[in-house]
């Protein structure tokens, strides 16, 4: 054999070696995966149906943390798999113990369970109030045609959180989100009504009129900072002269 079909040799053997090595280490972490699975779902069928939100809210918080939201999406998928009515609970539990993932934890329960999307979000969000906004925004993108009842929910359990959850929704929403935005900078430091602000931006996305509200009842934009109409304009010119017309005021002249 000369040099160069010894080299070309040499050069297969180690492209063939290296992957052949990376084929058995993807198959060791994809037997490892599975093995995994099979272990939490081992687990959650174990534990009594009153324990199986606790027990997915202690394997997700003892998953480590760069395995955690592959954790938490398998642990609410078998959980929900074992009883989709826990659907609730268990993120609750989940997002109580580990709020930097309760978003997953929402997100992945919903695609589960569409149906019970605002409840789903209510209890994360009641869990963990920091992440209302995120928890939104994981619920509304995989169940979209929901964001009302969603964000609604998500405001009764978390109602200092308004600006935040009307501002995911735009996120998503995108169609909603310059008037969404226009009606927030109304209210300034005020907290918006969800239900309302989401109501009048589907109507102007729509052109059509927007809902007769308290805050579309002011002057300017329908945020809530602006000043009422306490004057309500004439049909005429008023007479602001003060001097009395030539003969007076003639009240019986129609």
């Amino acid at each position: 054999m000369d040099n160069s079909n010894r080299f070309m040799f040499n050069t297969f053997m180690k492209r063939f070696t290296t992957i052949s090595m990376v084929v058995v280490c993807l198959c060791g972490l994809r037997a490892m995966g599975q093995g995994t699975s099979a272990k939490l779902r081992a687990t959650l069928s174990a534990a009594p149906a009153a324990e199986l939100p606790s027990t997915a809210a202690k394997l997700v918080k003892e998953a480590p943390v760069r395995a955690r939201e592959g954790t938490t999406i398998e642990v609410v998928k078998a959980a929900l798999a074992l009883n989709p009515a826990a659907a609730s609970p268990v993120i609750g539990a989940i997002a109580r113990v580990s709020p930097e993932i309760a978003a997953t934890a929402a997100g992945t329960a919903a695609a589960e369970q569409p149906k019970q999307a605002a409840a789903i979000a209510r209890a994360a969000a009641a869990a963990a109030p920091s992440k209302a906004g995120k928890i939104v925004a994981a619920v509304c993108a995989v169940v979209p045609k929901e964001y009302r009842s969603i964000a609604i929910a998500v405001a009764e359990a978390v109602p200092t959180s308004s600006k935040e959850i009307l501002r995911s929704v735009g996120a998503v929403v995108p169609d909603l989100k310059p008037y969404i935005e226009h009606d927030l900078a109304g209210y300034g430091m005020s907290l918006p009504p969800v239900a309302e602000t989401l109501d009048q931006a589907k109507a102007l996305s729509l052109n059509q009129p927007a809902p007769m509200t308290t805050s579309s009842m002011l002057v300017g934009s329908p945020g809530g900072g602006f000043v009422p109409l306490s004057n309500p304009p004439t049909n005429g010119v008023p007479n602001t002269t003060g001097n009395t017309p030539p003969g007076g005021h003639n009240y019986a002249r129609p």
